[in-house]
């Protein structure tokens, strides 16, 4: 069974990109462009994995992490431009975040859906 990962992010073009580039490595992608469209995906809680951006139009995602940390345990990867210090420190306290500009999201998200 494949493993399925959640994509919430406002940026079209990097949610498609990632959608196709976790498409490509045989993962079930859920890509959403705003939290309220995602939340009956989030609450079918049948996610592996979930990436989240930081700044959403309609709902922080730090806010939106804290919100699923409330019922589910997989791992989330948080995406910002943010480069503020209060932000990465939030970031790793909240979900252990990666950045995405770092250039491995992928392998970072092969790593966590490996139980």
């Amino acid at each position: 069974m494949s493993e399925k990962i959640l994509i919430i992010d406002d940026e079209q073009d990097i949610a498609d990109l990632l959608e196709v580039y976790l498409k490509n490595e045989n993962y079930v992608v859920y890509k959403f462009y705003c939290a309220t469209d995602a939340m009956s995906c989030i609450e079918s809680g049948d996610i592996d994995l979930a990436i989240l951006d930081i700044m959403l139009p309609d709902m922080n995602g730090f806010s939106l992490c804290q919100l699923i940390r409330k019922k589910y345990t997989y791992p989330i990867i948080m995406l910002t431009a943010k480069i503020e210090e209060t932000d990465k420190i939030m970031k790793a306290q909240i979900a252990r975040g990666a950045d995405f500009e770092n250039g491995n999201l992928i392998q970072k998200a092969k790593n966590m859906v490996i139980y």
